[in-house]
């Protein structure tokens, strides 16, 4: 498997991945019947964990540095 996330990438996935479980946790938010929805903050925080994303695949996409 090839990487395609890139450092700054990888950097923006965490904390968004990190921000959408702490809402869905809620740790300092409200308690509402939407907070379900901070688990998809899992793919993110998965994605930068492994530093590949099935997403880019069909576009070609890499954030990685040229080498």
């Amino acid at each position: 498997m090839k990487t395609n996330v890139g450092g700054l990438d990888r950097i923006l996935r965490m904390f968004l991945g990190l921000i959408l479980i702490a809402f869905a946790i809620p740790i300092g938010f409200a308690q509402t019947g939407y907070n379900w929805i901070g688990w998809i903050g899992i793919i993110p925080l998965a994605t930068a964990i492994f530093r590949f994303c099935p997403a880019y695949l069909p576009f070609g996409i890499s954030s990685c540095a040229r080498e």
